[in-house]
């Protein structure tokens, strides 16, 4: 069993102090110039990654070319005849620039239907660019990547399962909480089963406005991961009584088909100082 403390977590390094603070606009522009190039990528759009990637553009770790790079986007799409094997998407991002050089890193979520007994199963991996301005527009210098171990991948679903939360995302609860998935309720110890735990969620008249955790410890053995950290929560009751919450909770998962899913869930409340 390994242990993994994500209390300052991923990629910290790339905020250092040889970059300065990027405004919200340059990241938003950036972020879409990156999918832009993922989308290019996918469809072996030639003249799109001719454009967007420089000369002297290098791939790590094998130190792949520009050439080299379009000629196997060019022909993995050839090969499936512009519909991917894999459907994959683009989040998580962090963006450092300064006005000539910037580093984007992000999460990938790939989508496919190579599971057991050709079950969907989702894997995913971390990306890293470098992009120099030249010429007045951005370029690809560097790029370099991983997949993502099950302490990684269980520390970004945990962030999932946040975002859900505040947007109370029916979809998200249905798909990655288990058939067999208990909650224990903070309040009075109920025992929820996964049908009367979102209908719970979705029918409460309290208005949530921030969702926040931190503090995780991953823990993760064969099948079975653990998930420790404190969950914060503000807004509104039903009454329209403000409340500022926060709980310690241990979330309990198991993989199954290849994929993490949400087995139990327990927290206890964190008293104010």
């Amino acid at each position: 069993m390994r242990i993994l403390f994500l209390v300052s977590i991923l990629l910290v390094s790339f905020t250092g102090a040889a970059f300065g603070q990027c405004s919200d606009a340059d990241k938003a522009a950036l972020e879409a110039l990156d999918k832009a190039w993922g989308e290019a990528t996918q469809k072996g759009d030639r003249a799109t990654l001719e454009r967007f990637i420089a000369d002297d553009f290098r791939a790590l770790p094998g130190m792949g070319t520009k050439a080299e790079a379009i000629t196997n986007a060019v022909n993995n799409a050839q090969q499936t005849g512009g519909t991917p094997a894999e459907n994959v998407t683009w989040d998580r991002y962090i963006i450092t620039c300064t006005p000539n050089s910037a580093t984007i890193t992000h999460r990938n979520v790939i989508v496919s239907n190579d599971g057991p007994g050709g079950r969907e199963r989702t894997t995913w991996a971390r990306s890293i660019h470098g992009l120099e301005k030249r010429g007045g527009r951005w370029q690809l210098v560097s790029t370099t990547g991983h997949e993502m171990d099950d302490e990684m991948a269980l520390y970004y679903m945990d962030l999932d399962w946040t975002d859900a939360n505040l947007r109370r995302d029916k979809a998200w609860y249905e798909r990655n909480f288990a058939d067999d998935f208990a909650s224990v309720s903070s309040t009075d110890g109920n025992v929820f089963d996964k049908a009367s735990d979102i209908e719970d969620t979705m029918n409460s008249k309290a208005k949530t406005e921030m969702t926040e955790s931190t503090n995780q410890m991953i823990r993760v053995d064969r099948n079975v991961g653990v998930v420790i950290g404190i969950y914060h929560w503000k807004g509104t009751d039903e009454n329209g009584k403000p409340f500022d919450n926060r709980v310690r909770y241990t979330d309990t998962y198991v993989k199954r088909d290849g994929r993490w899913q949400v087995l139990s869930t327990i927290s206890v409340p964190i008293k104010a100082n």
